[in-house]
């Protein structure tokens, strides 16, 4: 894959700022610091992609060291831009943990099975992950909580579609329930299920 799609990446992060004299440049990461480690290149936004010379496990975060980001002032015009990785890229995530673009384009059943609707994104809230679920009303935010969402896996143990559980409260897709949630940014990475 040369450029890909942005549907193609994985938002790991994005850069706090320069780590020492030599063009390291810090991550705040966002999910498990230890899936950039592995890494060969990542693709930086407004850059494109650029090979990882060395991945250093900092704590908490990574120092990344980067293909042309030799000088301390070359990882200060990194500061802010966000990080990521190719979805082909990632090392495989222990159970019980989805990357959000695995979750994306899945359906939302209810306790019945009766299809609710299609995650279109999957916000980090901080506290928890949220859903973003389209259906016929709108779009609604739904808690990627335990025990009110599950995940049915496929064969391969990955994820297949998500159902609300009957210990869900009401009303989690009710139109008035589209703005309970400030704008976490959008993050993508790791998310845990419950």
């Amino acid at each position: 894959m040369t450029g890909g799609t942005s549907t193609d990446r994985t938002r790991l992060g994005y850069f706090l700022g320069p780590h020492g004299v030599k063009g390291g440049v810090k991550v705040f990461v966002l999910g498990d610091q230890t899936q950039l480690a592995a890494l060969e290149r990542v693709y930086v936004e407004k850059r494109g992609w650029l090979k990882v010379r060395r991945a250093e496990m900092l704590a908490p975060g990574v120092a990344l060291h980067l293909a042309g980001v030799v000088t301390r002032e070359g990882a200060e015009d990194l500061r802010g831009l966000n990080v990521y990785a190719a979805d082909a890229d990632l090392p495989e995530p222990e159970d019980g943990v989805y990357y959000y673009h695995e979750l994306r384009g899945l359906t939302l059943s209810g306790p019945a099975g009766e299809v609710l609707g299609e995650v279109v994104d999957v916000v980090d809230a901080g506290h928890q992950d949220l859903l973003v679920v389209r259906h016929a009303a709108g779009e609604a935010f739904v808690p990627l909580q335990a025990p009110y969402v599950t995940v049915n896996l496929n064969g391969k143990r990955r994820p297949a579609s998500l159902a609300l559980t009957a210990d869900a409260p009401g009303g989690l897709l009710d139109p008035d329930d589209t703005d309970n949630t400030d704008d976490a940014g959008g993050p993508d990475g790791a998310g845990h299920s419950g």
